[in-house]
């Protein structure tokens, strides 16, 4: 079987090529990996450190369009059998892959979320304020959709290419994330969460998300769960 490891990237030079040697040396066990590098515009060096680098397919935005946008990217250039998404910088360690893969090995599932608050592995926390608003999104999105997730927020989401192709992502940016939970919810896949580790970084060392993500990760809540089409 293949993974499709989906990389969205933009102004990622610091952390990028660490982030793909962490990906190519993880245990994926019984996958095959295939990683797929999105650069989303960059205008730092991110995309001209990545044009020789082997064992990765490389795919250029044009213009800067997303979070969203270049996972949606990523996963229509996929051909593996499972998709899995990972930041570019190091919040998210491709260790936990074989923790994350292993409900989909035992078919329990067709969906996992890797989750941060679970608290089982080495953890630096988010800053309160980031803290507080993923548990509020978190918590919105399960009153909306009946589940009981610890993080809806998290990069680390995994899902057979079957489920990818009922999603039909339409968020561009940040919202992608209450996106896809709201569609798997209301196509009543169910969501297995695992703990995983994170080293959370500051807007100096690169962060991205601010409070205007978080009222569109609140519209797109709604929208996605009560008004938009499912597929």
């Amino acid at each position: 079987m293949k993974l499709s490891i989906i990389i969205p990237c933009y102004n990622e030079a610091v952390t990028i090529k660490q982030v793909i040697f962490r990906v190519l040396a993880s245990d994926t066990t019984y996958f095959e990996k295939e990683i797929i590098v999105v650069d989303d515009a960059s205008t730092d060096i991110t995309y001209q450190l990545l044009e020789d680098f082997p064992n990765i397919k490389l795919i250029r935005h044009t213009d800067n369009q997303g979070k969203g946008a270049a996972i949606n990217t990523g996963l229509k250039a996929a051909t593996g059998d499972v998709l899995l998404i990972q930041d570019a910088d190091l919040e998210y360690d491709p260790n936990d892959y074989a923790a994350l893969l292993l409900p989909i090995q035992q078919g329990r599932t067709n969906v996992v979320y890797g989750s941060r608050f679970l608290h089982k592995k080495p953890y630096k926390g988010l800053y309160f304020w980031h803290a507080a608003g993923n548990r509020i999104l978190t918590l919105l999105s399960n009153f909306y959709t009946g589940q009981s997730l610890t993080d809806m927020e998290t990069c680390y989401k995994v899902f057979t290419v079957s489920v990818y192709k009922l999603l039909n992502i339409q968020e561009k940016k940040f919202g992608v994330e209450p996106e896809i939970t709201a569609k798997l919810a209301r196509l009543m896949l169910p969501i297995i969460e695992v703990p995983i580790s994170y080293n959370a970084r500051s807007f100096e060392e690169g962060k991205k998300i601010g409070w205007r993500d978080g009222l569109r990760a609140m519209w797109c809540i709604i929208y996605y769960n009560k008004f938009a089409k499912i597929i």
